[in-house]
Order: C-alpha cells, then structure tokens, then sequence
C-alpha cells in the first residue's frame, strides 16, 4: 500500500477515525486504523466493536493495499506536521513497517495484521431513508441532553427513534429521558422510514455522529435494522450497534391534562434562574417557582449561603391561574430553555405532578420535567 496525500485532507480523515477509538482496552487491534487502497481510492477504518467510522480520502494512490497503524499515535504525527506538507504512506506489506515521510521529516510505525481487524459492515440494512443534516441536527441537540448515564438503566443510555403519528400525521420521533426528565422531538417522517423498527441509538454513537454533521449541508442517508444502524454522512460511513432493550412507553408519563399555564420569556428566565441559583454550590439544589397572577417569584437557599429572590411580571410573565409553588432542580430548567428560542410555556397541574414544558411559538419539542420538593 502507496499513496500521498495533502496533510490537511489526512488529519481531518484521521480526526474523524481515531475518535472512536477507545484508548483504553484489552485488544491491541481496536487501538489501530485500517488504511487501505483499491483500486485508486483510500479508505481508513476505525472500530471499537460497537461503532466503526468508514472514511474516503482523497489522495495519489500508487499501490494497492492494506495496513493497520496505531490510530492516536498517527494522528498525533500528522497534527504536528507543518501545514501545505504532502504526507507520503508506504507499507509494502507482511511484516513490514508503515513508513511515512513528509519533506525532511520520515518514521515508521509498527504494523498488525489485517485479518485480525473485525469488521462491521456484513449484513443487510432493510429500512433505508433520508434526512437533511440540518434536520437530524435538530433531532439530537433537543433530546440528547436528557439521555440517561445510569448504567443499570441501559435501555435509556440513548435515543429512542420511532415512526410514530401526531394529530394524524405521521412523524419521526427522537424521544430521550433519564427518568427526571423527559425530551421528544417530532420532524416529518421521510419516505421510506414509516415501516422502520423503533430502535435506541447509543450516547456515543450520537455524539459521534453529531460531531460529523457540523461539517455537511447535504442529506444524511439512513440504513438500519432491529440490531444495527448506519449513518452515510457525506464520504464518511458511520454503522452502529443499536442498544438490545426495550424503551419504556414514555407516552403514559406525558401529562395531558394539565391546565394552568405560564408563559415566560426564555432569557429572562434563564438569567433569573441562574442568578438565583447562584446561592449553592449544589448542582442538585432546587429553584423554587411560587407563581400568582401574572407575577412569578424565583428562589433558592443554601444552608451555608444563604437565600436568593428574584421577581419577574408586567410583560415578561403571563399566568392566569390560582396560586401555585413547585421546585425543579436549577440544571434541568437551563437544560431545557436552552432548547427554547422566545417565550417559554409551562403547563403544571400542582406543585407535586410532572410539569410539561414547550417552545410557546413551536409544538414539535416537547419537555416534561418532575418537581423536586422544597
């Protein structure tokens, strides 16, 4: 295996690869890239066994081949190279080292055999569809933030997406909850995906995923099965492992019937949450909202601080009914208006039952959030 290649083109390919690879584990062949050519085109692979990232890369190919280098370590090398430098690539196979030399500067690196490199990609995928970047952008950054780090609970360590029906329309729902929180985001079901399985895209795909969609405008093609999952992200192929559990029915906890309701507008809220929320150190100390007509209070205490008020009514607060005091813990509010462009809207039923919370000039996010006790 021959090539060269421009540095630049090089280090974002191997930016990309070296991403997933854990760099702690019990098996050497994980820590490495696969870099092969065929037939004049060079792909590099990387995997940890649940993910594997696929990329073509533009480069001068002069021999056919194939090698697996240490992935954190190249990388490493052409970050440090000069920019404009041409990267040269030699592995002539067997034993060998992979040579690499750009202007005056040359190393090689210990190799491992190729057949020892698994592979993810065997198998059908059945339901295919696509979606604009800018569309599964918007999927993730609403929902993720509320995917569950408790590793008992697996089955809610990532995203739940569905076909599903709003109002008789049907949608593509990403749905995210760790059980204080709760996140379901609706877009327009693509053709093709309305007799797809409901499958849970694992936290690390996600953000791996996430990280490769800043960089494309164009359509994300989507290929999946009960067991795996595959994103085509312009020339980068990313295939998943989907999470083996069942995703609990989440609609039975969305309230309906919730009637009283606060509109507020998202900055003002957020500054007067954090600002009060000032007072402790505590992540998980709660906010407290004590709600009257057209007038909401905000606090917070801390037994080694102090306590902290802040008002807001006239036109920043609208809210039309009886007295109300409910407590939400200070992180999952910002969490959640930070989802919100303008006017946030609550609708609460009492201080003890789970609040739902939307963008009040868009209905296709919707929150639910459970109090604390204050």
């Amino acid at each position: 295996m021959k090539f060269k290649a421009d540095r630049a083109t090089l280090l974002r390919a191997l930016a990309h690869v070296q991403s997933v690879v854990e760099k702690r584990n019990t098996i050497p062949i994980l820590a490495n890239v696969m870099i092969a050519v065929r037939d004049g085109k060079l792909t590099l692979t990387a995997t940890d066994m649940e993910i594997a990232v696929v990329e073509d890369v533009a480069a001068a190919t002069s021999r056919n081949g194939a090698c697996t280098a240490p992935a954190s370590t190249l990388y490493e090398i052409v970050r440090k190279l000069p920019d404009g430098a041409e990267v040269e690539l030699d592995c002539p196979g067997g034993d060998a080292q992979l040579a690499l030399r750009a202007g005056r500067y040359a190393t090689s690196l210990v190799v491992l055999p190729t057949e020892d490199f698994p592979s993810m990609t065997a198998g059908t995928l059945p339901h295919k569809f696509a979606l604009p970047a800018h569309t599964l952008r918007a999927l993730i950054d609403r929902t993720r933030f509320a995917i569950s780090t408790e590793e008992t609970r697996y089955y809610l360590n990532g995203i739940y997406l569905h076909a599903g029906e709003s109002d008789g329309v049907p949608v593509l729902r990403a749905v995210a909850t760790d059980g204080h929180r709760l996140a379901r985001v609706e877009e327009p079901l693509p053709e093709g995906a309305a007799s797809m399985p409901g499958v849970i895209v694992p936290r690390k795909t996600i953000n791996e995923l996430r990280k490769l969609l800043d960089e494309v405008t164009s359509d994300v093609e989507v290929a999946l099965s009960d067991t795996r999952i595959q994103f085509r992200v312009g020339a980068i192929t990313l295939t998943s492992k989907l999470i083996d559990g069942t995703f609990p029915e989440y609609e039975r906890v969305i309230p309906r019937d919730n009637d009283k309701v606060l509109r507020v507008g998202k900055k003002d809220f957020s500054d007067a949450v954090a600002r009060v929320a000032a007072i402790s150190s505590e992540r998980s100390r709660p906010v407290k909202l004590s709600l009257a007509r057209d007038l909401l209070v905000l606090s917070a205490s801390s037994p080694e601080q102090g306590t902290a008020t802040e008002e807001l009514d006239g036109d920043r607060v609208k809210y039309e009914s009886g007295p109300l005091e409910i407590g939400f813990q200070a992180r999952y509010l910002n969490d959640i208006t930070d989802q919100i462009t303008d006017q946030v809207e609550f609708r609460f039923a009492d201080g003890a039952a789970p609040t739902v919370v939307q963008d009040a000039a868009d209905s296709s996010a919707l929150y639910v959030l459970m109090p604390m006790r204050v």
